[in-house]
């Protein structure tokens, strides 16, 4: 009994020890670590793609092009086969068209701008 009572207690003074050696090293060396040292995973790549200058990894803000033709319509990218698009067809519009578009045929919004799904390599997919 009397050596398990003897190890709890070296082992809870180990921690202790290390808890507050680790705590003034890491207030000396620099405080405490920001959110690019704590990711992982999908996290990690997006924060290196906007750390290497890419400020829009996924493609998400919102972009002013030409309208497109059937000829030349307007390319949307995408990592999957297939992806929701908005329309805002007038400038003075006070509500958004969206319209899901799919690997394949250009398709037409209802003002007579015509979309294509464009497959890119995603970026889960680009680090490997």
């Amino acid at each position: 009994m009397a050596t398990i009572t003897l190890r709890k207690c070296a082992l809870t003074a180990a921690r202790r020890c290390l808890y507050s050696q680790s705590s003034r090293a890491m207030a000396a060396g620099g405080g405490i670590p920001d959110n690019f040292e704590h990711a992982t995973g999908l996290e990690k790549k997006e924060l290196d793609r906007i750390k290497a200058g890419d400020s829009d990894p996924f493609q998400l803000n919102v972009r002013r092009v030409a309208a497109g033709t059937k000829t030349k319509p307007v390319e949307v990218t995408s990592a999957f086969q297939k992806r929701i698009v908005g329309c805002i067809c007038e400038e003075e519009q006070t509500h958004i068209n969206w319209m899901w578009l799919y690997t394949g045929e250009p398709q037409r919004c209802e003002c007579g701008h015509w979309f294509k799904l464009q497959e890119v390599e995603g970026i889960a997919a680009a680090a490997h």
